[in-house]
This record gives C-alpha cells, structure tokens and sequence, in this order.
C-alpha cells in the first residue's frame, strides 16, 4: 500500500512523481554532479562568486563559512547587520577558520550596520547572499535581494507573519522567472538519511499514513540582560527570540523543522488547526510575549492528523522528531533516529556529510550549471503551518489553512529606528482576537 494521495491545502492533488523526485534531488550529493560545462560569469566578468552576508549572530557566521566551503572559487566580500559588535566578531570568527584562508574580502567600506545596511550591501557586486537576520526580516531581505539580481540562501523560518508569507512567495516567484536561486535553511531536506527516509514512506513502506506526532522538547536558551544604555528596540533587537514580531514565537522559529518534514512526508499542508499553549516557566518580563509551550492538532481533509507539541522549560525531558503512523507499521524521523518498522525493521545507519554543509553545497552547485534551485513554495508554505499553529494557540479558535494564508495581522513596526520598539502585548486565547 501507499503513502496516502493528501490533497494540497487549496485542492490540488499530490504529485508523487514530483515528492519522490524532489527527495532525490535534495539528497544527492555534490560529487554526484557534472561540473564540466564551462562556468558561468559572475562577479567582475570571471567566474569567481562574491558572496555577501546579512545577518552576522551565530548562525549567519556559521552559513558564512558553510557558502566559503561550498565552492573552490567563491570570496566573502560584504557583511551587514544591526549591530557593529555582531559584525566585527563574525568577521574575526570566519578570519580563524581552517580552510578560508583567501576567502575573505571584507574591508571596512564594505562593512555595513544599522536596519539599512542589506540595501548597501546589495547594492555591491556581490552574486549570492546569505539571508541570516531575525527571521522578520526575511520578506523584505529576499525581495530586495531578488530585485537586486541576487542568488539567495534563506535561513528558516522565512516570515513571522501572513503577509510575509505571502510576500516570499512573490519573491520566489520572481526568482524564477529570473532564473535565481533561493535555497532554504530548512536543512533537514538536504540530509541524505532523511531523504532515503522519506522515500521508503512515499514507496509504501507502512502503508497508508494516518497520524504523525512532531516533538520539539528543549530546555532554556540565552537570553541578554537589558543595559542601561539600550532603547526598547535595541532590547528587543538584541533578544530577538523572546519576542512574536521578530521570531514568530518559538514553534515558529524552532520547530518550523519537523513540521516541513511532516508535510515533506504527507505531500502537502493541513485544512485547518486548532491548539492551546501560554507561559507557565517564562513569566518574567525578560522573556518578552512569547510562549514556553504549544499544543496543535492538523487536520488534513483525508483525515489524517499531525499532532504538534513543542516546550521549551529547564530541566524537562528533552525530544525532538517525527513519529509516523500507517496501516502496516511505524517510522521514527528524527536526527537521532531513521527507522521504519514494519514486518521487519530498518535503520539508516550510513555516515552522511553535514546538511548543513550540503545545503550550501547544492546551491552554489546549481549556480554553477545555470539550474538554478528554488525551495520557495515549500519554505514559504512550511512556515505558514508553523504561523497557523501560533494563530491557533494565540487565540484558541480552529484556524484555517485559507485563513492563516489570508490573515491581515502584520507584526511589523512602525518604523525601523533605535527608539520605541512594538508593544509587548501577551496573546490571552479566548481574548486575543484572530486576524
């Protein structure tokens, strides 16, 4: 038997030719690919790729060196960010690591801070840039990037919002029809296990799927006491996770992961959501309006359910994964487990190179043979189910997947400067209304 044909959020039917064929793709590895055509011309009429960096914290310094690894003749030649400090430690971070030597370029008249500083980025002669920042940022990054004639890597999620989601898809649409990349931080679809994973279920090898349960249980994270010197959006700024308008709340910007692997696994996106969360353990002010826990159950409209639990509480039993339920047996997808059970059992045991690393390494790949990659519709949409979610726990109503889609509430603030910073207003399901 099947995996089961789940009709795509707005009616569309699966395509199992193209969920099997875009498991491959994302999998296979880069030595696997003919680069014998000759090069494209990028950057100063030669084949080198200027690469530029926006968004310098931990995991834009980490893409840094990923893009600088990815190709033999690829240079860091610009750097932005909100903050001079964030800045200055990423670049003398990279200037450390084995294997960049010559990679990087980055004088200081190309080293650009303030909520501008991707626009004077952009406007040098850098080829692909690497979309790092808080993930509000993101709509108006990629479209400015696209606009730029930019090939782009964009961190998950894509969007705090629906009209940022709604803005990504245009921007990816765009991308196409410029024949630019736009590849996404969502890692776990460049990972070689998880690949031949999923395929094994697209093949049938539970039968048809009925339930999936997608755990993300971790502890506490950092978070930066306010100095006497900072305005309320430099507060904010600087704690970016602890606060909606810029993280999309936790579930949004953490669990975004398993949630794309369950509708990797599924084919398409829910009909509608309906969920509880709050704060029991983040309740000082510190932790800005997000909450510690979610609780959401997806309803696909063959009946299939997709239970969602995410909790982010100190000394708690810690989980992360997707858990898969058919008619012939069960299917653990997690970084720390690839089984399938069923009249007998298998396990992915091969050792596979950092995804993290092979998500770079494709985009820059396809750059290289004028194809392009373009995970647009799938990153957008994945983050929309994480929103849908959020909109569900927020305000305690059963959320549709046209609502989520078509909601109005824009997070964003009403202007980009050191001062005030949004309201910090705490979600009350029951009261909060749903937008």
């Amino acid at each position: 038997m099947k995996a089961p044909t789940n009709q795509h959020a707005g009616g569309k039917p699966t395509r199992r030719q193209f969920i099997r064929t875009s498991a491959t793709m994302a999998g296979t590895a880069m030595a696997t690919r003919s680069l014998s055509s000759p090069p494209a011309v990028f950057a100063a009429g030669s084949d080198q790729l200027k690469v530029g960096l926006i968004g310098c914290g931990g995991r834009g310094t980490g893409a840094g060196q990923q893009a600088l690894l990815a190709d033999k003749n690829v240079q860091l030649t610009a750097m932005a960010d909100a903050f001079e400090d964030r800045l200055s430690l990423s670049l003398k971070t990279l200037s450390a690591k084995d294997g960049l030597q010559g990679k990087l370029d980055v004088p200081p008249e190309r080293q650009f801070v303030g909520f501008d500083a991707y626009r004077q980025l952009l406007a040098t002669d850098v080829d692909v840039v690497l979309l790092t920042t808080p993930p509000h940022f993101r709509p108006l990054h990629l479209a400015a990037a696209i606009e730029a004639g930019k090939h782009v890597f964009a961190e998950k999620p894509v969007a705090v919002d629906a009209p940022g989601v709604r803005s990504v898809l245009r921007s990816c649409a765009e991308a196409k029809r410029k024949n630019l990349s736009v590849v996404s931080g969502l890692c776990l679809r460049y990972d070689r296990g998880f690949c031949e994973t999923v395929r094994r279920l697209h093949d049938g090898a539970i039968g048809d799927l009925h339930t999936l349960v997608a755990n993300d249980y971790r502890g506490k994270i950092w978070v930066k006491p306010r100095q006497p010197d900072w305005t309320d959006m430099h507060w904010q700024m600087r704690n970016w996770y602890y606060f909606t308008w810029l993280s999309g709340d936790f579930n949004v910007e953490q669990h975004v992961h398993y949630l794309d692997v369950c509708a990797w696994i599924l084919g398409g996106y829910p009909t509608k959501a309906i969920g509880m969360g709050g704060r029991q353990v983040r309740t000082d002010a510190m932790y800005g309006n997000i909450y510690d826990h979610h609780s959401v159950t997806y309803e696909y409209d063959n009946g299939v359910r997709l239970f969602s639990n995410t909790r982010q509480q100190a000394r708690c039993k810690n989980d992360s994964g997707a858990y898969v339920r058919g008619a012939q047996g069960r299917a653990t997808v997690s970084e720390r487990l690839l089984e399938i059970t069923s009249d007998a059992t298998w396990k992915f045991t091969d050792k596979v190179k950092n995804m993290y690393q092979v998500e770079h390494d494709e985009l820059f790949a396809g750059i290289r043979r004028n194809e392009p990659l373009n995970n647009g519709e799938y990153m957008a949409k994945s983050t929309l189910l994480a929103i849908m979610g959020r909109m569900a726990t927020y305000t305690g109503q059963e959320v549709t997947w046209q609502q989520a889609l078509d909601s109005q509430l824009d997070l964003s603030p009403r202007q980009y400067a050191w001062g005030p910073a949004p309201e910090v207003v705490i979600a009350k399901p029951g009261i909060t209304k749903l937008v």
